[in-house]
C-alpha cells in the first residue's frame, strides 16, 4: 500500500498490542509518528474501548494526534467509552461520536485496519 487513502484505523487499546502497557504506549507513539510521515495519512482514526485514553489529557500521543488532525485526519472517539472511563471532559483531540458513526465509517472506507 503506497498510502492510507480511504483507510480507517481503529484503535481499541491504550497502546499497541497486548502485553506490557509501557511498551504498548511506546509502540503506538512510534506508529503515529511514522504514519504522520506518510505523504497521505489515513482518512479516519476511530478510538474506542480503552483506545479513547490515547486522545485524552495526559496521553503521550496527544501531540502527534493533533498534528495528524491538522493534516486532515478525522479522529472519531466513542462517546460511550469516554463516559465509561469518566473522560468526557478530558478529550484533547478528535470529536466524540456514537458507535453508529463508527459503523458508518466502516461502511464507507475501502480499508479497515485494527490496531
Amino acid at each position: 500500500m503506497s498510502n492510507f487513502n480511504n483507510t480507517l484505523l481503529q484503535v481499541t487499546h491504550n497502546g499497541m498490542g497486548h502485553g506490557d502497557e509501557k511498551l504498548g504506549l511506546i509502540l503506538i507513539s512510534n506508529y503515529f509518528k511514522l504514519i504522520n510521515e506518510e505523504s497521505i495519512p489515513p482518512k479516519f482514526i476511530a478510538f474506542y474501548n480503552s483506545g479513547v485514553q490515547l486522545v485524552c489529557e495526559g496521553s503521550p500521543v496527544v501531540e502527534i494526534a493533533k498534528i495528524l488532525e491538522q493534516r486532515g485526519v478525522k479522529m472519531i472517539v466513542c462517546t460511550t467509552c469516554l463516559k465509561f472511563f469518566n473522560l468526557e471532559n478530558k478529550l484533547e483531540v478528535g470529536i466524540a461520536a456514537s458507535m453508529m458513526d463508527i459503523i458508518s465509517l466502516q461502511k464507507i472506507t475501502e480499508h479497515v485496519i485494527n490496531i
